[in-house]
């Protein structure tokens, strides 16, 4: 009983003589607004409580694996923070003094952080540091906002790009432009274009030369302290288009086309034909006779009896020539029309007889242009349809077409054959039996051969001619027809 008596007396001193953590002194902390600070711990509850009016000088952010207590201070003034672990009792104790930072101090640093740029200050006014003044060069606009939102409650940016660096850039902006006649000047931080360009073109590449140099980026007051310029509020196109002069009327070019169409058939037949044949009505009759007897009679026709000799040889030679000239101008598409409405019937679902029409003849259509830089060539755009008549069926007329469809350069007064069609056939036929001939003779000496060979040939030529006015000939032509007006 004494034993016990005395470990509990022990163990009641221990507790005296060791300071209780009540007891224990509170850590004193001198932070400054917009430094952040970083406390260590040697113990930290897993479930701390904080209490104290820390919340009115700074923020708190805590990391268990580290054991640090992060403390961002916001405003000037003093409060205290007390941390009690999961059994109510105080583990740590701090007593903050939140204050501003050194001025003389601050200036000291933005200015050996901007000391480089030139045309700026940096002075102490209405408890702020302010940076102010004129720069030369845009992109040190960025390096200044940046250095100064490190301070964001105690310095103040108010540099602005001066006027002459503005004025050389206008300047710059002229000379690449290059036209006397475009000036660009620069006021309240736009750039105005003004004067006349000689077409929409270079009204356009004006003021995109224009919009290449202006500076993308400008220094504004609020927490983005850089912000993308609006270019197209900067840039301010006042340029007028000249008036363009009145285009001169094209050149006249005379069109002259040419068709040219050779035939040619040959035919050469020759026939022996020998071939009797007996024909399918013989019959046998029966007569009496003045002597009471009977009298047999027997009849037939043979045909083809006398042999027969033919011999044919002929040949064919044509040639068609049409010409046509159309004037144009340059640049103009030109259509000449050379048809005949050929009439023919058909007859309908009723019965009842129409009349219908089928063209056959030339269509030329012809498309000129004068070569730029060649004044004697001439680019032709053709289309050139041909159709011929060669016969009638009992479902209309037979018609043959030809088209030519291309694109060349001809100089003016020179001629090219600008398509041809060339169609050529021949056939033999030996010991063709004629339409009627017998297919039962007696006995047959046939023989026969039959040559044929047909060509057709058709080329088109033209020839583009450039003239100084549509009157242009018109002498020649009245001398020919005898008109004296």
């Amino acid at each position: 009983m004494n034993a016990i008596k005395i470990f509990i007396t022990l163990i009641f001193t221990l507790l005296v003589s060791v300071p209780s953590l009540a007891e224990k002194k509170s850590n004193f902390l001198s932070l400054t607004v917009g430094l952040n600070h970083d406390e260590k711990v040697n113990f930290l509850p897993r479930s701390p409580k904080f209490e104290g009016d820390y919340k009115k000088c700074a923020k708190l952010s805590v990391s268990q694996s580290t054991k640090t207590l992060r403390f961002y201070p916001t405003k000037v003034n003093t409060c205290t923070l007390t941390i009690r672990d999961e059994r109510n009792r105080i583990v740590h104790q701090f007593r903050m003094v939140v204050k501003k930072s050194s001025l003389f101090a601050i200036a000291r640093e933005i200015k050996s952080l901007l000391g480089e740029i030139e045309g700026i200050q940096i002075k102490i006014a209405n408890n702020k540091v302010i940076v102010d003044g004129q720069i030369l060069l845009p992109r040190d606009m960025k390096r200044i906002a940046s250095v100064v939102n490190q301070y964001k409650d105690t310095a103040s940016n108010l540099v602005t790009l001066s006027p002459l660096a503005q004025r050389k850039i206008a300047s710059f902006i002229e000379r690449d432009i290059n036209n006397p006649d475009i000036h660009v000047r620069a006021v309240n931080n736009r750039f105005i274009l003004e004067g006349v360009a000689s077409d929409q073109a270079e009204k356009e590449r004006a003021e995109i030369i224009a919009k290449t140099y202006v500076p993308d980026e400008v220094v504004e007051s609020g927490d983005e302290a850089v912000k993308k310029r609006k270019v197209l509020q900067t840039v301010i196109n006042l340029l007028t288009v000249k008036q363009a002069p009145p285009e001169e009327p094209g050149k006249i070019i005379q069109i002259v086309v040419h068709y040219v169409e050779l035939k040619k058939d040959y035919t050469r037949g020759f026939r022996f034909q020998w071939t009797p044949s007996l024909s399918d009505n013989t019959n046998v009759t029966f007569s009496r006779g003045q002597d009471q007897g009977f009298v047999s009679q027997i009849t037939g026709t043979i045909s083809n009896l006398l042999p027969k000799l033919n011999w044919a040889k002929a040949h064919g030679y044509a040639r068609v020539l049409q010409s046509s000239s159309l004037i144009v101008q340059d640049g103009k598409k030109g259509t000449l029309n050379s048809n005949t409405r050929v009439p023919y019937q058909t007859v309908g679902a009723e019965g009842q007889i129409n009349t219908q029409f089928e063209e056959v003849g030339i269509t030329t259509t012809v498309t000129p242009s004068i070569m730029s830089g060649k004044s004697d060539s001439i680019h032709l755009q053709i289309d050139f349809v041909v159709s011929a008549l060669l016969g009638m069926t009992q479902n209309g007329p037979l018609v043959n077409r030809s088209n030519v469809n291309t694109v060349i350069m001809v100089r003016s007064g020179r001629s090219a054959a600008i398509g041809g069609l060339v169609q050529s056939s021949s056939g033999t036929d030996y010991n063709k039996l004629p339409q009627g001939a017998s297919s039962n003779p007696l006995f047959s000496l046939y023989a026969s051969k039959n040559f044929r060979r047909d060509q057709s040939q058709f080329v088109v030529f033209i020839t583009p001619v450039i003239k100084s006015s549509a009157s242009d000939g018109s002498d020649e032509i009245k001398r020919k027809f005898r008109l004296t007006n």
